[in-house]
């Protein structure tokens, strides 16, 4: 398994193939940090350029998993290890809570310890759910979505695709958002919102409107 990103995020998708006892053949991706032993933690390969990637998913493996935030970002990245050969592949933590009945989860999404995901869950591809965030029954969320730890999202909710959903924010019930919708940190929202937008507050309203993907957004 390849992890896109050597820092941060990527060290905490680390951990969720360590519990699955997947380790074997694990490297990282990082072309832009200069500041990275050759190996990280004296055990895996950090591979450096397009070349290396090429040659892991031709003779290693062509499973590739995403170790990095952002969802604009995240995106970029799935195309771009996807032109080259790989496999977007998800990371489930056997530690997150997921519920036993009409459950779909799409291929590449993170998972993390002490998540929590109830019934009738759709979780569209790619997305991140991060630390102690909770998933509400009849819940979807679109493509490349991000949770942040401790985030709440009630049942019933619907969350466009590339959205970002801030640390210990609540998303109340039967609410719908938009895509590319940024919720900031600690805010609770209450009624439905549009697409491109950055919500803030209790309850939260429209801070300020995005006109298009907001690939450098970030909370």
């Amino acid at each position: 398994m390849l992890i896109v990103g050597a820092k941060g995020f990527a060290k905490e998708v680390l951990e969720i193939l360590y519990q699955l006892k997947m380790l074997k053949d694990v490297a990282f991706f990082d072309d832009i940090s200069n500041d990275l032993p050759e190996k990280l933690y004296n055990q895996f390969d950090i591979l450096r350029n397009i070349e290396d990637v090429v040659y892991y998913f031709k003779t290693v493996s062509d499973q590739f998993t995403l170790g990095i935030g952002n969802p604009g970002l995240r995106k970029k990245m799935y195309d771009k290890f996807v032109r080259m050969g790989g496999v977007l592949t998800s990371t489930i933590s056997p530690l997150a809570s997921v519920g036993h009945f009409g459950n779909q989860i799409e291929d590449g999404c993170n998972i993390i310890t002490g998540t929590v995901i109830d019934n009738s869950v759709l979780i569209g591809k790619g997305c991140l759910l991060n630390t102690n965030s909770t998933i509400g029954h009849d819940t979807t969320l679109g493509a490349f979505v991000e949770i942040c730890p401790g985030a709440v999202i009630s049942g019933n909710v619907t969350i466009g695709s590339y959205s970002f959903i801030g640390s210990n924010s609540i998303i109340l019930p039967n609410i719908k958002l938009g895509s590319n919708v940024a919720v900031s940190a600690g805010s609770v929202v209450s009624k439905n919102f549009p697409d491109n937008c950055l919500l803030a507050g209790i309850p939260a309203i429209i801070k300020k409107n995005f006109h298009h993907l907001n690939f450098k957004q970030c909370l």
